[in-house]
């Protein structure tokens, strides 16, 4: 369970103040101190994200990986797409294996939103790639990859998946990138279980905007 925040807005002057008497930097992504203020609108987490991808000025877009099973079930395949969507929606750069299955479902959510997506690919050529990649990147190290995947993204979202996907989670922890679960991802220790895509949405908006 995630704890409350008490973020609040103020569009006058452009600033997003959280319950600690501290203002965020958009650019240099940082909290200061700051006078304590009931100025402003109470904003999700979520809100937030938006505001600083699409709104702020800053253009810094390290992308969220979203990882998992290259057989999706019906409900995974939802979940998938609709982790892209929203992703994509509040101005997250999405990035993934580039195939099938979650990767293929994620990447045609991307694609609805009008979003970005990265697909780093175990294979030799960029055609490998499934038709909604916005960036197909061809490395040629097979399941290498995975360690590239989980080292390059700010934090994972994994929905199903098998061994692949375990391995992808275990190397994200290691490099102390948090790692939140959707639709039966495999259960690790120090791995965060979502209820849904919204909840998913919610827990990386906190780790981007470091809160």
């Amino acid at each position: 369970m995630l704890p409350d925040l008490q973020l609040r807005f103020d569009r006058e002057s452009g600033r997003l103040h959280d319950g600690r008497g501290r203002v965020f930097d958009p650019v240099a992504r940082y909290w200061s101190e700051a006078e304590p203020t009931e100025h402003g609108e109470p904003v999700s987490a979520a809100s937030a994200l938006r505001w600083l991808q699409l709104e702020s000025g800053a253009s810094l877009r390290t992308p969220v990986a979203v990882i998992g099973t290259r057989t999706p079930t019906a409900s995974q395949a939802v979940a998938a797409e609709t982790m892209g969507r929203l992703l994509a929606g509040h101005g997250v750069t999405v990035l993934c294996g580039g195939r099938s299955g979650v990767m293929e479902e994620v990447c045609r959510g991307v694609a609805q939103a009008g979003g970005l997506s990265i697909g780093l690919l175990p294979d030799d050529e960029p055609e490998a790639a499934n038709p909604h990649v916005t960036v197909p990147l061809a490395t040629g190290i097979g399941v290498a990859r995975n360690a590239l995947i989980a080292r390059a993204a700010c934090c994972l979202v994994a929905i199903g998946g098998g061994y692949g996907t375990l391995s992808e989670i275990a190397f994200a922890l290691q490099f102390k990138r948090p790692v939140f679960l959707l639709e039966g991802a495999p259960t690790v220790d120090g791995a965060l279980a979502c209820g849904d895509a919204g909840a998913a949405l919610d827990a990386v908006a906190r780790v981007i905007l470091r809160v």
